[in-house]
Formats: structure tokens, sequence, C-alpha cells
């Protein structure tokens, strides 16, 4: 069977080959009427993009690429990328686009990722996550020219667009929600030192605790569950253990939670929990976990709304999501 062309689908409409390009390519030029009829004239024969012609004529992949340098079994149980990688094939599939994901061992790979998709023309941009401090990726983004969507606070951002929470504002509240049940020595299990938001975190946390006038410890930690258990035992163990522990996901505070049942801890009795980014696991422990609660999903769907826009050169700013705000829990209450 011979391959259906745009020749055959404009001349079945009556339009132009540049309105059927426009058309099956979500790009303005066409009325919705007719983008519409072109649509279905496709659907009806069945039509499918050339790739390999596109990539050889230099036109859109129709993909987005997301790299992510984790451990894959950190990966696996992390509730926050799998509801953010949902939030943006929410909107990616409306547009018949795919979201091309590497998982990679460390930076050095994921900077490899880069070039190579670029030098193969495998995507159309970027969406960029996990900001660092001193962010090798940055850079090098700027050379390869790449349409890119940053995931995290645009002072992190170096000029590229991005779709961020409001961390520093929601830190602060959390601390003052923990001080307002008499609570005067909190912990906090952090995430992974050298991301952006982490410090950012780190940065409120302080603030808020001595603006407070109370003692504040905080155990480094990498977002994993073992690390977070690890984290936990060290300030439950100590010789002044504090009373409040705030972690900066759900996954190291469902390991933290686990950690105090453990070593006959009562939550909240002795020390109270609160969790970040509040998937459905902190709904289902025992007792369940209070959360500075933001959705997930929405954010994933905005960022991709977001990088169309990119990729079209209608949008070069900074656009806030939310700010997390508290769900307050069985893990909670005045000691």
């Amino acid at each position: 069977m011979a391959r259906i062309t745009i020749n055959e689908i404009a001349r079945r409409c009556g339009v132009s080959k540049g309105a059927v390009s426009y058309a099956l390519n979500g790009r303005p030029g066409v009325s919705d009427e007719t983008r519409e009829r072109i649509l279905k004239v496709a659907r009806e024969l069945g039509w499918a993009p050339n790739w390999t012609a596109r990539m050889l004529s230099g036109s859109r992949t129709e993909a987005f690429g997301l790299v992510l340098t984790r451990n894959p079994r950190v990966l696996g149980s992390e509730p926050f990328f799998m509801e953010l990688i949902s939030g943006i094939e929410s909107v990616l599939s409306e547009r018949s686009y795919a979201l091309l994901l590497q998982v990679t061992a460390d930076l050095d790979a994921e900077l490899d990722t880069y070039r190579k998709w670029n030098s193969e023309r495998r995507v159309d941009g970027v969406i960029l996550v996990d900001l660092r401090l001193e962010d090798p990726r940055i850079p090098l983004l700027h050379r390869l020219d790449l349409p890119v969507l940053c995931i995290g606070d645009p002072g992190l951002a170096a000029g590229f667009p991005a779709v961020w929470t409001d961390d520093a504002t929601a830190m602060i509240n959390a601390v003052d929600y923990l001080v307002g049940l008499g609570h005067r020595k909190i912990g906090r299990v952090s995430g992974t030192a050298d991301h952006g938001q982490v410090g950012i975190r780190s940065e409120a946390f302080r603030t808020a605790t001595e603006r407070a006038g109370i003692e504040a410890v905080v155990a480094a930690s990498d977002f994993s569950a073992e690390a977070g258990r690890t984290a936990t035992r060290e300030l439950i163990t100590s010789d002044d253990p504090p009373t409040a522990i705030l972690f900066d996901n759900d996954i190291m505070a469902v390991a933290g939670l686990s950690t105090c049942l453990e070593l006959g801890v009562a939550v909240p009795d002795e020390v109270a929990l609160l969790a970040w980014d509040d998937s459905s696991l902190c709904q289902i422990t025992h007792p369940s976990l209070s959360a500075m609660s933001h959705d997930v999903m929405a954010y994933g769907a905005h960022a991709a709304r977001r990088m169309f826009e990119v990729l079209e050169g209608t949008t070069s700013g900074a656009y806030l999501d939310s700010t997390p705000t508290l769900t307050e829990r069985d893990s909670t209450r005045r000691p």
C-alpha cells in the first residue's frame, strides 16, 4: 500500500500543502475548522509522519528529552518523579508528542546524553530537573542551543525559562507551624546537598528557626529511603533528640516513621513528623503523615505546556506554579 503523503491530504481537503503541514504539526496558520478537517482526513487515511525524512530535513522530532541522574532503585521508589512524569505525559499525549526519558548514573553521563541528542537531532527540546549550584549542564545547554525549560527555582536557571514552586516560603510556613505546636527543637532530614532546591530550603529553615529563637539540627541525606532511615536514627538516638522532624521528601518521611516505630518512639507523642510533596504514601501509613503538599502531576503538566511555548519561541520567563501548603494529619500534634 502506497504511503499517504501530505499532498494527498491537501488534495482531499482542497487546501495547500502548507496548511496541511501547519495543522499536522500543531502550528498556527490555519483556522480551527480547517485544522480539524485536515486532522480528520489524515486519521481516515491512516497518515503517519515520516520520521527519517523529518530528521534529515531538520524538522521536528515531536519528542522532548528528560534525563534523571538517579540510582534506578531509588528512582523506582520515588513518588515525586513518577507523578511529575505522569503530568508531563498528560499534556504531551494531547499533542502526539513523546517523552524520551534517560536514566543516568552520574552527571558526566547526563552531559554526554545531551550532546548525543543534539548531534543526532533526537529531541526538539529538553526539560531540565534537579538544578544544581554551579550546574555544569547549564553552560553546555547554552552552547548546544537546544530549547530548554527548567523545573526549579529561576535563580538557578541561569536565564532559561523556568516553572517553579516557592519552597522557601513553604519551609518558613512549615517551621512556623511546628513552633506553633510548641516544639522548641526541630530536626530536618535534608535532600542531596548539591541540589539547589535543597540549598534554598536550608537557608529558609535556618532563617525561620533563628527568627523563632529555637534550636535546629540537620541530618544530611540523599532523598532515598535508606539514607532517610539512617538520618532519622541519628536524630532520634542523640543525647538531646528533637521533638519534631521535617523531611525533604515523603519517601524519607515514611522511612523515618518506620525507624521511629522500630526504636519504640511514639509518633506524634514523642516526636512529630512532617513530610514534603505529599504523595499517597503519606495517607496510607499509620499514623498518617502530615505534609507540605502540592499537586505534583499538575506541576508536570504546567511544565509541559510551557515547554511547548519555549519551542514556539513565545515564552522566556519564570512561572510560579505553587507554594506547598500544610496538610495536617496524625503525625503532628502538640507535644
